[in-house]
């Protein structure tokens, strides 16, 4: 029987192209995406690939990783160079209109607050019941219809991973929708810890709104740690 016959959700998104699956483009809802400003670079991009900064107690700038803290905000491209450029080039002078003091570790903090915020996602993903959790689970799932996201850790065997990745490309292939991508970047343990377990390998996510804001926070975090591993020997074959 054909992969098709077997994906309900495949069907529905392919029939509503207002659904987006977690890839490069823009919300194409009718909803048009706000813009800001990049302090680094001096272009109007995306907000939602970018990173909002504010000045807090004694002149210090910080990172405001949900972008809702109160105060004028500077933004910058969510990537190691923008905000080196930044710091290094006068950009938050210039986005706060004023001298403000940079920490030493902004980079460092803003690595943490982005793997904490995307970390927390795969938590309310598993809340809502959407968020499929080890191998059996995760191959299950893939077999019934296209994945949206693949969770799996750092510290996970190349075996296992690879027999999800297989059955996964080959699904989305046959429903004609993109391949599942990666997230790597955490080791089994910080994914148990957002689950309830001790320690988890593999996860995985379907395709919907949960999904495309884990790419969303994934793709930031990309800018500044690889989401695949460089150590893996299958990083190769795995799609981001």
């Amino acid at each position: 029987m054909p992969f098709l016959d077997q994906t309900p959700i495949s069907r529905v998104l392919k029939s509503l192209p207002e659904v987006l699956v977690p890839d490069d483009h823009i919300d194409t809802r009718g909803h048009k995406s706000r813009e800001r400003r990049c302090v680094s670079q001096n272009e109007v991009r995306d907000p939602r690939t970018m990173i909002r900064f504010v000045v807090g107690p004694e002149n210090t700038v910080f990172a405001d990783i949900l972008g809702k803290l109160p105060g004028r905000g500077a933004w910058v491209s969510s990537t190691r160079e923008d905000l080196e450029v930044a710091i290094k080039k006068g950009g938050f002078k210039r986005g706060f209109k004023g001298n403000v003091k940079i920490p030493d570790d902004l980079e460092a903090q803003v690595i943490s607050g982005l793997r904490r915020h995307t970390l927390s996602l795969m938590g309310m993903t598993k809340k809502s019941g959407k968020l499929f959790i080890g191998f059996d689970q995760v191959m299950a799932a893939a077999r019934a219809d296209a994945l949206g996201w693949r969770i799996e850790a750092t510290d996970g065997a190349a075996g296992a991973r690879g027999k999800i990745r297989t059955l996964s490309k080959a699904i989305a292939r046959e429903v004609e929708l993109p391949l599942p991508r990666v997230i790597g970047c955490f080791d089994s343990q910080e994914i148990g810890a957002v689950v309830g377990r001790d320690a988890i390998t593999h996860c995985a996510v379907p395709h919907g709104r949960l999904a495309k804001s884990l790419g969303f926070s994934a793709r930031r975090l990309s800018g500044f740690i690889p989401l695949v591993p460089e150590g893996w020997a299958d990083a190769q074959h795995e799609a981001f």
